[in-house]
């Protein structure tokens, strides 16, 4: 009902608006991201503009660079941040290093699901978080994309995975952030921070023995050529943050947020509806490739783990959680 009412409301005041000012100027958005082609989430970043084009009949343009076309995943935020770049996908953790205590939103076993998810970071405590963002960091996240459920992949050198117990030793690639290596120890493996473009070669030659991603990405970047395990262990459920500078942001006009919104919003329809269905099919299709999926690892042993790990092995991390935060995240389990 909540968001019936919000699309409701928000194409009134489009109506509105329309009828009483028009495209005070010209604006061309540039949007970069490491992600393959194939990704969801990419393909979403067409369908905003697409709609945003069309919505502002092309007073507002948008330049896409993709895979890493035009800055790695690290320079990503630097270059967002300083206005040479507009718009960026960013998450939770790669932005706890600003807002220490977002890293507890992409912590293992935060939310329950897609559903508890979505509620909590395209509603009310989402817009508060992003305020919060965009204050302390210069870049402001427009909502949350569905990017999947993070779950382990493993070389055939690392062997079958059941509990946490059976990752020590194994380098298990993360991001460059504190936040992603802390993940990487509360999964019970070595950290080994590598960028996006460089994993498939990584795991090819052993550089290192592991990953983790949702299944749609695993897929979209043939991790399964070169890894023999899937472990569906749905540690995180995985969100992307379409974010825009902030001095971009505020020199827009009441009219030009509310297109680009609108638009936003229908990308990120398309991204959680193209990865749901996605992650119902392709178990199969990665059993069919000969891969092995574990699908009982012992997800209770992960979490007690993982609690334990955060509290004592990333203490860096978790002094500055907000635990009256994490209250009201998970009293809006709708589960």
């Amino acid at each position: 009902m909540f968001k019936k009412l919000s699309i409701i409301f928000l194409a009134a005041a489009f109506l509105a608006i329309s009828c009483t000012a028009g495209f005070a100027q010209e604006i061309n958005l540039t949007w970069s991201s490491v992600s393959v082609p194939e990704d969801a989430h990419t393909k979403a970043m067409s369908v905003f503009k697409e709609e945003v084009e069309r919505l502002s009949d092309g007073k507002i343009t948008v330049d896409l660079y993709v895979g890493g076309e035009i800055y790695t995943q690290e320079a990503e935020l630097a270059a967002c941040r300083e206005g040479t770049l507009d718009m960026a996908y960013f998450s939770d953790n790669w932005l706890a290093e600003f807002v220490p205590y977002l890293s507890m939103v992409g912590a293992v076993y935060t939310f329950s699901g897609y559903d508890h998810m979505d509620r909590v970071l395209n509603g009310e405590i989402g817009r508060e978080i992003f305020e919060d963002v965009a204050q302390k960091t210069g870049v402001r996240p427009l909502a949350a994309f569905y990017l999947g459920t993070r779950q382990l992949n493993l070389v055939e050198k690392a062997g079958p995975v059941r509990t946490p117990q059976d990752m020590k030793g194994i380098k298990l690639r993360t991001p460059a952030s504190p936040a992603w290596i802390a993940l990487g120890k509360a999964l019970g493996g070595n950290p080994t921070p590598m960028s996006f473009g460089e994993v498939y070669m990584g795991l090819r030659t052993g550089a290192i023995e592991g990953q983790d991603n949702p299944l749609p990405t695993d897929y979209n970047a043939k991790f399964y050529e070169v890894t023999k395990y899937i472990v569906l262990t749905d540690h995180v459920v995985n969100t992307v943050w379409p974010t825009i500078n902030e001095a971009k942001w505020q020199s827009l006009s009441e009219l030009d947020r509310l297109v680009i919104h609108k638009a936003i919003d229908k990308a990120r329809e398309f991204c959680a509806e193209t990865n749901l269905k996605a992650e119902e099919e392709l178990i199969q299709f990665f059993k069919d490739e000969g891969m092995i999926v574990i699908e009982d690892p012992d997800k209770e042993a992960f979490a007690e783990y993982a609690q334990w790990s955060y509290l004592n092995e990333s203490t860096d991390i978790s002094q500055d959680w907000d635990m009256e935060l994490y209250e009201r995240i998970q009293a809006a389990n709708p589960n």
